[in-house]
């Protein structure tokens, strides 16, 4: 998928983010597509050159992709897919969040359906997001019937980022334990979380998400969190 989309919005330009070095291409077989894509693109990485993506690396990649984006559309996620990670970081970061819908009794589906219980758009079709992007006030639809046109978009208003150096004034593991001491398996506010923990804000959002790609941790529905196991 993440191929095919590259593929045919080379003609307009696209950006690759890797979770890896930029040395790094992975799957190995998308080797040209990563020349073309770096010819008449742009191809970025945070990580240095020689670093071998990780699983863990993925999540937080795509938090760049989602800040990068309009909007971010969910096509098919399980409770505790990583896709909906993502988007959270789209809905934090102010941007679009939008879901295709499934069987309820199909668990691939559950995920997309609660992003939509939630407030996501529903998409049946392309029709669905070009009307949502179209209407936004800072993008007045330029670029969507008119390829060739400039979109112009407000710079996004600062927000904390989950990455950067910890200045915990105490072990990292001792945070991550002491958040996990005030956590149960009854949902809590994230904002009270952040309240009982003492926890400088970019601090206690990076703990939160390592927790979480972890498995340590589950998001709840109103922003609440709950501890697994």
């Amino acid at each position: 998928i993440d191929a095919a989309a590259h593929r045919g919005a080379l003609p307009t330009g696209t950006v690759a983010v890797l979770g890896g070095g930029l040395d790094q291409i992975y799957p190995p077989e998308n080797t040209d597509l990563y020349g073309e894509i770096a010819a008449t693109g742009v191809v970025l990485s945070e990580r240095p050159l020689g670093h071998v993506g990780r699983a863990q690396d993925f999540p937080r990649r795509n938090r760049i992709i989602s800040g990068m984006a309009l909007g971010t559309l969910v096509v098919e996620a399980a409770l505790r897919s990583g896709s909906l990670i993502t988007a959270r970081f789209a809905g934090e970061q102010g941007r679009e969040v939008f879901a295709v819908p499934g069987s309820p009794l199909d668990e691939r589906c559950r995920g997309t359906n609660r992003l939509i219980r939630d407030g996501a758009h529903l998409v049946e079709d392309i029709e669905d997001v070009l009307a949502v992007l179209g209407a936004l006030p800072a993008h007045n639809g330029a670029g969507l019937a008119n390829p060739n046109a400039t979109p112009v978009l407000e710079a996004p208003s600062p927000r904390p980022s989950v990455t950067g150096s910890l200045d915990l004034g105490e072990p990292p593991d001792t945070a991550r334990a002491r958040l996990l001491t005030l956590l149960g398996p009854s949902p809590t506010q994230v904002d009270t979380l952040l309240r009982e923990s003492g926890l400088e804000p970019g601090t206690f959002r990076t703990l939160l998400l390592e927790l979480e790609l972890a498995g340590r941790i589950e998001r709840q529905p109103g922003n609440k969190v709950a501890r697994l196991g």
